[in-house]
């Protein structure tokens, strides 16, 4: 597929990843035109400085990968997360709240970090993904958490974080984009590993992929 590359963000959430780990992944994005790296909050800095000047934008994890935080920590991580760099902020939301049905509160959640990423620190201002971690939720949970990230002012729709009991399969994917349209992107993620792979997220919907086997999947 051409242009493949401009749909990955290059993905690099392990416990253990150490400071070259991380280098050596913006390298690579550097070297291949990725659309992002993602990373955990604490690498913010080092990412946007490795990758200024590339075109590749810098992705920030917020309260992963559980989504069980106060939304108020959500909301400082995020601004820690611009501050440093962050271009994209990929939010997990309340998974407890979404399974008893508390839509009021997943999008009030959501709409918190909305803000504080849309109105920017010292005019830096980033893009909102939202995780909904469809493995864990029944295809209405799935419809009712997109429309709470949409009403919430989300740029993006994320099935996954790759950390629970299952990552993104295209019926997911077709899914959520039937929901949102063509108002809010739609990210796979989690599992994604050839370029078979990829090729059915995208003819499923997907306009992002996040991917720890970003090099691999260009074929």
């Amino acid at each position: 597929m051409n242009n493949i590359e401009k749909y990955i963000d290059h993905t690099l959430l392990k416990p253990d990843a150490t400071r070259s780990a991380i280098k050596q992944i913006c390298a690579e994005a550097r070297e291949h035109g990725f659309m992002s790296v993602c990373v955990n909050s604490c690498h913010a800095k080092l990412v946007s400085e490795e990758l200024k000047g590339s075109g590749v934008k810098t992705c920030c994890v917020v309260g992963f990968p559980l989504g069980a935080m106060a939304t108020e920590a959500k909301v400082f991580e995020t601004a820690y997360c611009v501050e440093n760099g962050a271009d994209e902020v990929d939010m997990v939301i309340n998974i407890g709240a979404a399974k008893e049905g508390d839509w009021d509160f997943v999008e009030n959640d959501i709409r918190a970090v909305a803000v504080i990423a849309h109105e920017g620190i010292k005019d830096k201002k980033a893009l909102l993904k939202v995780i909904i971690e469809t493995c864990l939720l029944t295809d209405e949970e799935k419809v009712k958490a997109c429309e709470a990230a949409m009403r919430a002012g989300a740029d993006y729709v994320k099935t996954s974080t790759g950390f629970s009991t299952g990552g993104a399969v295209p019926e997911d994917v077709r899914l959520m984009r039937s929901v949102v349209g063509d108002k809010l992107g739609v990210k796979a993620s989690g599992g994604i590993r050839t370029p078979e792979d990829a090729e059915k997220m995208i003819e499923a919907g997907a306009s992002r992929l996040g991917t720890s086997n970003g090099v691999k999947l260009l074929g």
